[in-house]
């Protein structure tokens, strides 16, 4: 049973002067610390916490909205962690309730492993899709990709987003214009003059995570990977959504390995918007 205390603490928003107790309630539940990630999450969206009042969080989330602002089309939530202290006292249950009803009639999602799922299903999250993490160094080999990349320009910008938009199916203007300064390296890829997907990678602790990586087919999407890979001496990370086995077939040969499954949930839609074909993964999956 949760203490008095747990009932009625706060919840409150998070803000950048809470990213070191952020970092450590991920390090508390046995995730990495994640700061360049936390920092990023905090900024171009929103955080929400309780306080412990011996220090440092009880619990936190990310929220990051998509589309107009007065009125977002989509809302990804991530970065659910509740200390261990503290767990199993519906501390995590309370926090999500606090911000799905907050956010009202505006669309949910959300990657879930299987330890949270049972909550979010509790909650009106339905499974719509799932998505495979994978990690290891990327060997070269095989048949090279025939989809020419090249490092991208600020001249490029305007052409991303609009192919960003209508891939993802909202306005990510926030995210996407962040990746320069976020990210190590960003890529697109080009035919005939014209940008056909583009990828980032951006560093997280020992890796350098894949994302977003949006391409018009596997063939682009095996490019702007390779492309990215070359360019790192780190291990990748990325989460692949699980319709595209081919690519997930090229990665696992290429020497990365299957890490861990989440199930994409959805909260107010069937399916997430936008066109899943040429969506090969998210930038992370803590922003849907």
């Amino acid at each position: 049973m949760p203490t008095p205390f747990l009932a009625s603490a706060p919840i409150r928003r998070l803000t950048l002067r809470d990213l070191t107790a952020c970092a450590d309630l991920s390090e508390d539940r046995g995730w990495p610390r994640e700061e360049h990630k936390w920092g990023f999450l905090l900024t171009a969206g929103k955080g929400y916490g309780i306080d412990d009042p011996g220090g440092g969080l009880v619990a936190a989330c990310t929220v990051t909205e998509y589309g107009p602002q007065e009125r977002p089309a989509l809302a990804g939530i991530g970065m659910v962690l509740v200390a261990e202290r503290h767990a199993r006292q519906g501390v995590g249950r309370r926090l999500m309730r606090h911000i799905v009803s907050g956010l009202g009639t505006v669309p949910l999602t959300l990657h879930a492993t299987p330890y949270g799922r049972p909550l979010y299903e509790e909650l009106g999250f339905k499974v719509t899709g799932g998505a495979e993490m994978v990690r290891g160094r990327f060997v070269p080999g095989g048949p090279e990709p025939k989809a020419a990349t090249r490092a991208a320009t600020a001249e490029d910008l305007p052409v991303i987003l609009r192919l960003d938009e209508e891939v993802f199916g909202a306005d990510r203007t926030h995210i996407v214009t962040r990746l320069p300064a976020f990210a190590d390296q960003l890529r697109v890829a080009e035919e005939g003059g014209r940008i056909t997907g583009y990828a980032a990678a951006w560093p997280n602790m020992d890796t350098h995570v894949v994302g977003p990586l949006i391409a018009r087919d596997t063939e682009t999407a095996k490019a702007l990977i390779g492309s990215l890979a070359a360019g790192t001496d780190r291990p990748l990370r990325t989460d692949i959504d699980v319709r595209h086995e081919e690519l997930l077939a090229w990665v696992e040969e290429r020497g990365l390995s299957r890490i861990a499954p989440n199930a994409v949930m959805t909260h107010g839609i069937t399916e997430l918007p936008g066109d899943w074909t040429r969506r090969f993964a998210p930038l992370t999956v803590a922003a849907g």
